[in-house]
């Protein structure tokens, strides 16, 4: 890897030289290795994205076997749990009530039909219990109910995590007693691009809500969605703002965007494959320990795209029929998958670097 790019400070020799046989990875690698955490500026991450598509793949699966078992992949699944009558305007989600989708609106489940749906997804695979709630922020008395789903679903041993919108103050804390382990509020795309898919709020206004969730002790998922006519520079924009967090995100879904008709992104040109590859690559060299999530998408994904995908660090997938109220591959075709690739599930849990 270039460490004029990656702006390494110099390593004493010998230590160095121990880690690279320690790990296995070059001399480079391990540059990156060891910087892992710091800001990476957009142009460090385009150049990244710039690297021939070989290169940059192999030194992302490094990357990965040097932090993950190099053959898991961790379930999750996800649930819409209120569903529809948002009052955002994101540009890509169906759930917009201003948009004419054919999503029904429902109200919040209540805690036995939630946990019908968790336990079928614990049976399933999954070891990752996931939340939606079409909100723009939820109300005191949402919290209060939310909070019982959460109690009920992680007494079944499965790990939570809920995407509910933008909190306000206290309620991460509520959340977090009640058992949730991990708190969904992704900032989408690059700040430019942003104000293009999002008028109803600002990307500051999604920052406000990960400190909250930060400070609260929940753990971090943050990702973003490409495929929304934005370019590389874009993508290498987004992904150099999550991997400067101070953490970077224990949990990083990168979703492509899945096109509804009534919402204003269809019938927008497709992201190339390939650049799809490189964005999970990209998020794997940033974000070394992170779970990178193959999300939204998987539909409309070849067996072939998915493969890569893995080759390139992703080592997490949202498992089930839906997500939220988009179509996701069978579970049985996920299964057929993972036999082929010689792929286990487990709970992916990172290796610490020694």
């Amino acid at each position: 890897m270039n460490t004029d790019v990656m702006n390494t400070a110099a390593m004493n020799t010998d230590v160095m030289n121990a880690d690279v046989i320690k790990t296995g990875a070059t001399a480079a690698e391990q540059s990156l290795l060891e910087n892992a955490g710091r800001e990476w500026a957009p142009e460090a991450v385009m150049a990244l994205f710039d690297k021939s598509f070989g290169d940059l793949v192999f030194e992302a699966q490094r990357v990965h076997r040097t932090h993950f078992k190099p053959n898991s992949v961790q379930l999750s699944t996800l649930l819409s749990v209120k569903t529809g009558g948002c009052p955002e305007d994101c540009g890509y989600c169906p759930q917009a009530a201003r948009y004419h989708t054919g999503v029904e609106n429902q109200a919040l489940m209540s805690v036995e039909e939630v946990l019908k749906a968790a336990r079928a997804a614990k049976e399933n695979g999954a070891t990752r219990f996931c939340m939606g709630a079409a909100w723009r922020g939820p109300k005191q008395r949402d919290v209060e109910k939310v909070a019982e789903l959460v109690t009920a679903v992680k007494s079944l041993g499965l790990e939570t995590c809920a995407t509910l919108g933008m909190l306000k103050e206290g309620q991460a804390e509520q959340l977090k007693a009640a058992g949730l382990d991990y708190y969904n509020h992704n900032i989408d795309t690059g700040a430019e691009h942003y104000q293009r898919i999002v008028s109803t709020r600002t990307q500051d206004d999604r920052y406000e809500t990960l400190t909250r969730v930060r400070d609260a002790g929940l753990n971090v998922c943050c990702g973003g969605i490409v495929g929304m006519g934005e370019s590389r520079q874009t993508r290498a924009e987004l992904i150099s703002r999550l991997a400067s967090m101070d953490p970077y995100p224990e949990s990083v879904p990168i979703n492509n965007l899945v096109q509804v008709k009534g919402t204003p992104l269809y019938g927008i040109d497709p992201i190339d494959p390939f650049e799809f590859v490189r964005t999970i690559a990209c998020a794997r060299l940033t974000m070394p320990r992170a779970m990178v999530r193959l999300s939204a998408g998987r539909e409309q994904m070849s067996d072939e795209l998915q493969a890569l995908c893995f080759m390139a660090g992703a080592n997490s997938i949202f498992y089930g029929d839906k997500l939220l109220t988009t179509g996701n591959p069978q579970a049985e075709s996920d299964r057929r998958l993972f036999s082929r690739l010689g792929l286990e599930t487990s709970t992916c849990d990172a290796m610490a670097a020694e």
